[in-house]
């Protein structure tokens, strides 16, 4: 009986929800400047992690950060290593079927990016051969694989910096990513000197989502309204825009 017992009580703890009580662990790879990124001493920084920290204190939530591998990051989620994921991660239907989304915190396009002294035409016959980089699971892997994936050379990085640096030094074509992040950690940097956008934006939902938001198992219904709650008060009582313009000189929250 004793033993049943035990065991009930192991499925009961596994099972139950994120209490506000309890210290909520934050999830990132910080692979991703300037959304999230560690600094020269190691330290969680950038829009993300200011953004959390701002959501953690209006919903007098204990908060502390993991460092967990892109694709390690709903798996982590799932078996209770972490209780959210704040890694920039994209709302889809797919991700949907498995996590509980917050409100979005911010929504930008997608988009590819090569040398400017070169010619390309996205389409099938246009990058036929062509090798393009992408972050390893993300969307932005997804969607050139499937559009694109029986005609180019699909070259995948655990970083999205690795991604820049091999687009830097010759061995990609294009690259494909946020838009914004393209041009602030790459384009807008001396590193990015010689390439631009190339093709138009992806923003079709299918594809790149209905904005980047927090994510959380399920059955964490309560958390999730505790940080829906909070995103609303930061953007109303501006700490949202004061975060934003310390990065951006656009609205990075989007239509």
């Amino acid at each position: 009986m004793k033993k049943i017992a035990v065991a009930l009580g192991l499925v009961a703890s596994m099972t139950a929800s994120v209490s506000a009580a309890d210290t909520i662990r934050l999830g990132s790879d910080f692979t991703y400047p300037p959304f999230n990124y560690k600094d020269k001493e190691q330290n969680p920084t950038g829009f993300d992690i200011e953004i959390a920290d701002a959501l953690c204190k209006e919903a007098q939530l204990d908060c502390e950060w993991e460092t967990i591998s892109w694709d390690g990051l709903i798996p982590s989620l799932l078996s209770r290593k972490i209780d959210v994921i704040m890694a920039s991660m994209r709302i889809t239907e797919d991700r949907k079927k498995r996590v509980l989304f917050t409100d979005r915190y911010y929504k930008t396009p997608a988009q590819f990016a090569g040398l400017a002294s070169r010619s390309f035409d996205i389409s099938e016959e246009g990058l036929e051969g062509l090798r393009v980089g992408v972050q390893m699971g993300t969307i932005h892997d997804r969607y050139v694989t499937d559009q694109f994936g029986d005609v180019v050379d699909v070259v995948r990085y655990p970083g999205q910096e690795e991604v820049y640096n091999e687009l830097a030094n010759g061995r990609l074509d294009l690259v494909f990513a946020n838009s914004d992040q393209i041009m602030l950690s790459f384009l807008n940097t001396e590193h990015g000197e010689g390439y631009e956008f190339v093709g138009e934006p992806v923003t079709d939902k299918e594809h790149v989502g209905e904005g980047t938001a927090l994510a959380l198992r399920p059955r964490d219904e309560e958390l999730a309204q505790k940080l829906n709650a909070a995103i609303a008060e930061i953007r109303a009582n501006g700490t949202y825009d004061e975060i934003a313009s310390r990065y951006f000189n656009f609205d990075i929250y989007g239509d």
